[in-house]
């Protein structure tokens, strides 16, 4: 499958390494591109793996990442044609992180989230957030932890969208248990997990934990 990042950070770097690996022709959009040359040599000329900017990325992919820091997001996909993303799935994994007072908060929060801005500006785009929650190492490998036995969420108005995605999330990455929250306004709770997220690793001194739920 061909598919688009928009963002080229870790995250984008990790789960874009994870799908070349496995097949996928991938392109990581950067306004920088020079930046990604060796995230390009590590793959010793595999023609699956590519880089160019935004808009191209969002052209080759059949499946779309956003992939960019939260507090660029919107920005960010606004530099790319509706008509790149028209009628696409996007996988938005961002979240929108502001520093202030030396503190980690949100940027928005409570009655509005990230994942609901995006499918406002761009309601031709099946907006599905997921992956949000974890690092961007458990993404690709939840079995690194607990035999894989803790949860993703994922959230969208678009069910079909939804079920596809979690498909990839099984088939790509490994996931063996993801629920489904709802609509697009879910992703209010899933991005305020940052809340609780950030204590726990304070508590426990490393970023490698998940949430289960117990029913």
């Amino acid at each position: 499958m061909k598919i688009g990042f928009i963002g080229s950070g870790n995250v984008g770097k990790t789960l874009g390494s994870s799908l070349v690996k496995q097949g996928h022709e991938v392109k990581l959009g950067a306004r920088n591109q020079e930046k990604l040359s060796e995230w390009l040599e590590s793959f010793n000329q595999n023609e699956k793996a590519s880089v160019g900017s935004f808009q191209e990325a969002a052209e080759h992919g059949e499946i779309i990442f956003n992939a960019t820091p939260g507090s660029v997001s919107l920005e960010a996909l606004h530099a790319v044609s509706h008509q790149a993303l028209k009628g696409k799935i996007l996988i938005d994994v961002a979240l929108p992180l502001e520093f202030s007072n030396g503190e980690l908060s949100l940027s928005v929060a409570n009655i509005d989230s990230l994942g609901e801005q995006i499918q406002r500006a761009f309601p031709d785009v099946k907006v599905v957030k997921t992956l949000n929650t974890v690092t961007s190492a458990l993404m690709v490998n939840p079995y690194s932890l607990a035999d894989g036995e803790h949860d993703l969420f994922i959230s969208g108005n678009d069910e079909d969208a939804k079920n596809e995605v979690i498909g990839f999330l099984k088939e790509w990455f490994g996931w063996k248990n993801v629920i489904n929250l709802g609509d697009i306004s879910s992703a209010r709770g899933t991005e305020m997990l940052l809340a609780l997220s950030s204590r726990v690793y304070g508590a426990v001194g490393h970023p490698n934990f998940n949430f289960k739920i117990v029913r």
